[in-house]
C-alpha cells in the first residue's frame, strides 16, 4: 500500500519518490497543500473504488496516516 501512495504522491507533487517515507508530513515535507491533499484523495478513492469519509480525511497529516487508514479497511 505504501508504494502506491508513495507513487501517487510523486507523480502528484512532482517530488522524487525516494525522498517519501511513511513519516513524511504531507504539508511540510512535501509541500504539497489543501487541494494536493484532496487530488490525492480522489484518486485514491477512484483506484480503490472506496470512499473516504471527511472526518477521516481530516486527521491525514503524514503519508504513515494515509497508507494506515488503506490498509485497516
Amino acid at each position: 500500500m505504501f508504494e502506491e501512495v508513495r507513487e501517487i504522491l510523486a507523480q502528484q507533487l512532482k517530488v522524487n519518490k525516494d525522498d517519501i517515507t511513511l513519516e513524511s508530513n504531507i504539508l511540510k515535507d512535501l509541500g504539497a497543500d489543501s487541494l494536493d491533499v484532496l487530488q490525492l484523495l480522489m484518486t485514491i478513492e477512484e483506484t480503490k473504488g472506496i470512499r473516504v469519509p471527511d472526518e477521516e480525511f481530516a486527521k491525514f497529516v503524514t503519508v504513515g496516516d494515509v497508507v494506515k487508514y488503506l490498509e485497516s479497511l
